[in-house]
């Protein structure tokens, strides 16, 4: 069963420097359907102005990935990490026991376009961790690469959830299935283009809820980008 969340749905926030679209309930916007599907708590579209962006501020307890669509984010926090984070790379912060960090805009005449994806995790109290990987568009042309796993398996990033998250790229006959295990569900982002999942066709920004689907197939793309995400059978309350 697919359940799907349209773009045009998602909450809005504008706070001028920063234009944000965000899938689930986050900061000011809340809707009592929308807290979030098993593990996958957020999934921000963030658009921030040149040479602006989040101060300092902490996180506790959250798997945190930011994934750059177009310009550069810069990032610093109190593990003493420093990066700039550019399209193809993958960003994750376990905040664990705790951390402060700042995120900006590196640049000083481009906006930077990213998503910010939250995870919660399986353990409390973890040690705060950092870690960045670059997935080149080869790797993930007419397919999925897997990008985060539990284990860190074939090059992603560890995350402390039992769950996977998968990168693509789709366009014009590019197509790929991916299996999915007896009580799982899944949730996929198109992040840009277009793409049909099972034939549905879903635009920029839309979203789709997965349930009882054994298999997912991608196809009929256009300059389609797509995040899947592999998550345990958990329903999250309503609120």
């Amino acid at each position: 069963m697919l359940e799907l969340r349209k773009a045009d749905q998602r909450g809005v926030a504008n706070h001028g420097w920063l234009r944000s679209r965000h899938t689930f309930s986050f900061g000011h916007y809340h809707d009592a359907k929308q807290q979030g599907f098993s593990d996958l708590l957020v999934i921000n579209d963030d658009r921030v102005d040149p040479a602006q962006g989040f101060g300092t501020h902490p996180h506790r307890d959250m798997e945190i990935f930011s994934y750059v669509l177009d310009g550069a984010l810069a990032h610093q926090d109190s593990m003493g990490t420093g990066s700039v984070i550019r399209p193809g790379d993958v960003q994750m912060m376990s905040a664990g026991t705790g951390v402060r960090h700042s995120e900006y805009n590196h640049s000083k005449t481009d906006s930077v376009h990213f998503l910010q994806i939250w995870i919660v995790p399986s353990v409390k109290g973890a040690a705060p961790r950092y870690q960045q990987v670059h997935f080149s568009d080869a790797e993930k042309r007419g397919r999925l690469r897997l990008i985060a796993s539990p284990e860190g398996t074939d090059g992603s990033l560890g995350v402390h959830q039992d769950m996977r998250m998968y990168a693509g790229l789709f366009d014009g006959a590019e197509s790929t299935t991916l299996d999915v295990g007896p009580d799982r569900y899944a949730y996929v982002h198109v992040a840009r283009g277009s793409v049909e999942v099972n034939g549905e066709k879903l635009g920029e920004g839309d979203g789709v809820r997965i349930r009882d689907e054994r298999q997912l197939r991608f196809a009929k793309g256009e300059q389609a980008e797509v995040l899947v995400f592999d998550l345990r059978p958990l329903e999250r309350p309503t609120m």
